[in-house]
């Protein structure tokens, strides 16, 4: 039980917008500032849920994801210009995969090292395929995100055993969180950062200097609205639910690209999903169970952070022997970690406005990677 019940559905989303507020207002202060307003309210979340303040799970949390996530991908998308989108693009998926290789290494290493079979405590799983089907799981998850997750636990098996896959999930939510606020932390460790080439900053790719009005941010919502039920009309028609995000990143380019003076009737837009994109995680941080984890699966702790660690040495040691700058290679591990969401949002919130778009596109690939390579890794085990 938490303070804020569940069913009070007005208490949540007030609250997660209060939490929102807060990390905003901390980057007017100096640690604020290093840390950056993404990092202020993950903590925030992890913290409120986990003393009981707000609940782990509620059908606000799921109102967010269902409706307020697929609403930002347009948002930042109305910015997007094509003719710099190619070589963006394909720097930044050179750079997811290397991150996806990362986690590969990571999830085999960490197998290798401990004993996973002893995980889970579903008696129709023999223990060898309790192992691969954690194998499987978390290499699907960190390639992917959330939707790959789901699908694996099916093919594994291991959502059968509702005790073990609630505390796998925790620990993806909490391990996500934590992730997210140190790659966010990353830019500015400047004995990381001088490392790396410095990521360039064209005029074409910075935000238009616009007057934002009330109608501007009205018409920026009416349309991210419109994509996504016309995207959402087309999935269903044609029965390609898992080609959502894809589509609607078509749609929405080939908009700001046929009508670029969409830039100045949607002023506000990008601002606006910004600060949206917080109450998403929020969300996410707030579903991290950090109890629930520990008394189930405690193994699963050393498994995520020794997986996470190898995956961000090799992001970070590959990636600067191919030249990659440190945007890129975080835009594209926050793909791979977390989705398609994710990393536009941490992109925009961070002001690598050139890395919007191809973070929503590195992360569908990995929506179509993460399932593949994940059930791949889970036959070989």
């Amino acid at each position: 039980m938490s303070l804020i019940p569940a069913d009070q559905h007005f208490a949540v989303i007030a609250a997660i917008l209060f939490l929102s507020a807060i990390a905003f207002a901390s980057e007017r202060t100096v640690v604020g500032q290093k840390i950056t307003g993404t990092v202020v309210v993950i903590l925030l979340a992890i913290v409120a849920a986990n003393v009981g303040v707000i609940p782990h799970s509620a059908p606000a949390y799921g109102f967010i994801f269902s409706y307020i996530v697929p609403m930002l991908i347009p948002l930042f998308l109305f910015q997007a210009d094509i003719r710099r989108l190619a070589r963006e693009a394909s720097r930044t998926t050179a750079a997811f995969l290397i991150a996806t290789l990362g986690t590969v290494a990571g999830v085999i290493f960490a197998a290798m090292l401990l004993d996973l079979s002893q995980l889970g405590t579903a008696s129709e799983l023999a223990a060898d395929r309790r192992e691969a089907g954690v194998v499987g799981l978390f290499a699907s998850t960190y390639i992917g995100g959330s939707v790959n997750y789901a699908a694996l636990g099916e093919i594994t098996g291991l959502s059968a055993d509702a005790s073990f896959f609630s505390a796998a999930t925790a620990a993806d939510n909490l391990f996500s969180a934590v992730f997210l606020s140190i790659i966010a932390l990353i830019p500015g460790a400047h004995w990381i950062a001088s490392r790396f080439v410095a990521h360039g900053d064209s005029s074409a790719s910075k935000m238009a200097e616009t007057t934002v009005t009330a109608s501007s941010i009205s018409y920026a919502l009416a349309t991210s609205a419109g994509i996504v039920a016309i995207t959402d009309l087309l999935c269903w028609w044609l029965d390609i639910p898992s080609w959502r995000y894809a589509i609607m990143t078509l749609i929405t380019v080939s908009l700001a690209t046929a009508v670029p003076q969409i830039r100045d009737c949607f002023a506000g837009a990008f601002e606006v999903g910004v600060a949206l994109s917080f109450t998403f995680f929020a969300g996410i941080a707030a579903g991290a169970d950090i109890r629930a984890m520990i008394s189930v699966a405690p193994l699963l702790i050393v498994l995520v952070a020794i997986l996470l660690s190898v995956h961000l040495a090799v992001l970070l040691i590959v990636g600067r022997q191919f030249g990659l700058t440190i945007p890129e290679l975080l835009t594209a591990s926050n793909a791979a970690i977390l989705g398609a969401t994710t990393a536009p949002a941490m992109a925009a919130a961070k002001g690598w406005h050139d890395q919007v778009t191809p973070g929503v596109l590195v992360g569908v690939l990995g929506y179509a990677l993460g399932t593949f390579i994940g059930t791949a890794l889970f036959q070989i085990w």
